[in-house]
C-alpha cells in the first residue's frame, strides 16, 4: 500500500504543471522564429530606437530582420522613450566682514591727535555646471502570427561608455533576446 502512495505522487510530482507546459510551448514558438518585423514604435523618439533595435538583431547574425510584415515569423511590438536633457546644479557662498574703529583728542597748543583703524574681509564663490544627460527606455514584446506574446523585456539605459542611451537600451533589448534564444535551445529535448 505504501509503494502504491510514492507512485502515485511520483506521478504527480512528473506531470507537468500547466505553467511548464505553457513555458515549454512559448520556447516552441521563439525558437522557430527565424524572421522579425519590427513594428513602429510609440513613444517619444521612438524611430531613432526601432532603427538601433533593428541594427542591433541585424549584427546578432541570428534572426533575419524584414521590412515586409507579411514575411516576418514574428513582429516586435511596443514602446519607447528617449530624452536628452540639461542637467544644472548650482550653488552660491559667500563671507563678509567688516570693522572700523576711530578715536580722537580735541585741539591742544601742542597738536592734535587722531587714530583711525579699519578692516574688510570679502569672500564670494558660486559656481554653476550643467550637464547633457541622455536618458532611453523600451518595453517591447514578440508577437507570433497567432498574435500569441512568445517573449517580452523592458531596459532602460542612461548611456554607456562608448554609446548614447538609445543604442544601449536597443543593444540590450538585442542580447536579452539572444540570450533567451539560447536558452530556449539547450531546454529543448534533443
Amino acid at each position: 500500500m505504501m509503494w502504491l502512495f510514492a507512485l502515485a505522487m511520483f506521478a504527480q510530482e512528473a506531470a507537468p504543471t500547466p505553467a511548464g507546459e505553457f513555458e515549454t510551448e512559448r520556447l516552441r514558438h521563439l525558437m522557430a522564429v527565424r524572421r522579425i518585423y519590427v513594428e513602429k514604435l510609440t513613444g517619444e523618439n521612438a524611430d531613432h530606437i526601432r532603427d538601433a533595435v533593428m541594427a542591433a538583431l541585424q549584427e546578432s547574425k541570428l534572426f533575419i530582420v524584414t521590412e515586409n510584415q507579411e514575411r516576418a515569423d514574428a513582429t516586435l511590438r511596443g514602446s519607447t522613450q528617449h530624452m536628452v536633457y540639461t542637467d544644472t546644479f548650482q550653488y552660491g557662498e559667500s563671507t563678509s566682514t567688516r570693522g572700523t574703529a576711530s578715536s580722537g583728542r580735541g585741539a591742544t597748543r601742542t597738536g592734535r591727535t587722531t587714530r583711525s583703524a579699519g578692516i574688510g574681509v570679502t569672500e564670494n564663490e558660486s559656481a554653476r555646471i550643467a550637464e547633457r544627460r541622455e536618458q532611453a527606455s523600451a518595453s517591447l514584446r514578440l508577437v507570433n502570427a497567432d498574435g500569441d506574446v512568445i517573449w517580452s523585456t523592458t531596459q532602460e539605459s542612461r548611456g554607456a561608455k562608448f554609446r548614447g542611451a538609445a543604442a544601449d537600451v536597443a543593444n540590450k533589448v538585442a542580447l536579452r533576446l539572444l540570450d533567451d534564444y539560447h536558452r530556449a535551445r539547450k531546454a529543448q529535448p534533443q
